[in-house]
């Protein structure tokens, strides 16, 4: 089993910051560095233990926040260097970038090239948010300087630093609520050589379409005019969660119109499915268009709630090119066992199949032995 993140912070990374930044100033006090930072580390988790590595920093660097700079950058790795050698790299330099947004503040510009330096040894994408927040005019200003940097990590932190629901990051409410500063610097990056840079601007839009689904079906279909493969890959990606949506605009814009497709039959390998096991289905469908035509198949599943209602949850299928008057048959085997982020309950559900984001029709089933699945710990989360 892989190692929990939060063992990236431990005595050995400790240490290695300690001696890297005493390395480089001999004034720096390393053994109450180490003991602060180190304090009932086994007990925490990995947030926990960033923050109190931050604290000792805070505690032990020069008190100026000039002069820290100064000995962080000094111990830092060298920007393009590997695995081994002197230099703090990798997760160290998260409580670093940190201790630049606890204190950095008041030296706003020079906190802004700290972390575009730190970012070239890992991603500063938390630390710049509090200064996005308190000054998202000036913040956006550096941020756009960046998407011209040589480095694509810095032109990475532009993107992802900047998205308004970032996982893990405090959430940018000035531009959940209006995105529009946001566009220039996407656009820009849109096309960027990094496949990673690419991503990121993918995910920020993907962040966007929660808030504002037209705006971003706009974009994708502005986008893809005369799009390279790249800049087609980057828009599909984008908008992932409005084409689960069953978003129509977004599906417009991806080339997916009203679909012209029958389900003939929706055929249940049984209609009483018992907890742990499989939903098996097979969808017969024909093609009604005059024209070929581009489907997404999804299918949702209409789970029942305690109250004895039920919620819906898509689940992504196939993406078909139909010949006029094509038939199809599709099987499916869905797996219904525990998993952590939802709770199964016993009773009638229901199986419904979409096409560009329209329902075809659907079927009942019913589920039986959740309850003493999920009370004993059987079965195992669906890969």
């Amino acid at each position: 089993m892989p190692e929990p993140f939060k063992t990236f912070f431990n005595p050995g990374t400790i240490a290695m910051i300690g001696a890297n930044l005493a390395a480089h100033s001999p004034a720096f006090d390393r053994a109450r560095f180490e003991a602060l930072a180190g304090e009932g580390l086994e007990a925490l988790e990995l947030k926990a233990r960033a923050a109190q590595i931050t604290r000792a920093l805070d505690a032990c660097l020069p008190p100026d926040f000039g002069p820290a700079c100064d000995l962080m950058l000094a111990a830092l790795a060298p920007a393009d260097a590997t695995e081994e050698g002197p230099g703090i790299r990798g997760w160290a330099v998260m409580p670093m970038a940190d201790l630049v947004a606890l204190r950095g503040q008041g030296d706003f510009d020079r906190a802004m090239e700290v972390l575009a330096e730190m970012t070239r040894r890992f991603s500063a994408e938390f630390a710049v948010r509090p200064f996005i927040l308190a000054d998202p005019e000036r913040a956006m200003g550096h941020m756009m300087r960046w998407t011209g940097h040589a480095d694509w990590r810095v032109r990475r932190l532009a993107s992802e630093g900047s998205r308004p629901r970032l996982p893990w990051g405090m959430r940018l409410a000035p531009f959940v609520a209006d995105p529009a500063p946001l566009m220039p610097l996407l656009g820009r990056l849109r096309d960027d050589a990094s496949e990673d840079v690419r991503r990121s601007v993918a995910n920020s839009l993907n962040d966007i379409a929660k808030d504002h689904p037209d705006l971003v079906a706009g974009i994708a279909r502005d986008w893809l005019a005369g799009a390279p493969p790249e800049r087609r890959r980057l828009v599909r990606h984008a908008c992932r969660s409005l084409v689960k949506a069953g978003h129509r605009p977004t599906l417009e814009a991806l080339g997916f119109g009203e679909a012209a497709l029958r389900l003939e039959r929706l055929d249940l390998a049984s209609p009483v499915v018992a907890f742990g096991e499989a939903l098996e289905f097979v969808a017969h469908l024909r093609s009604e268009g005059g024209d070929p035509q581009e489907i997404v198949l999804d299918y949702a599943i209409h789970h029942r709630k305690a109250n004895g209602g039920t919620s819906a949850k898509v689940f992504k299928w196939r993406q078909l090119s139909l010949a006029p008057g094509e038939t199809l048959e599709l099987a499916r085997r869905h797996p219904i066992r525990r998993i952590t982020t939802r709770v199964y309950h016993d009773g009638a559900h229901r199986l419904e199949i979409l096409a560009n984001g329209s329902a075809l029709g659907e079927i009942g089933f019913e589920l039986v032995g959740a309850a003493a699945g999920q009370r004993v710990g059987t079965g195992v989360s669906p890969r």
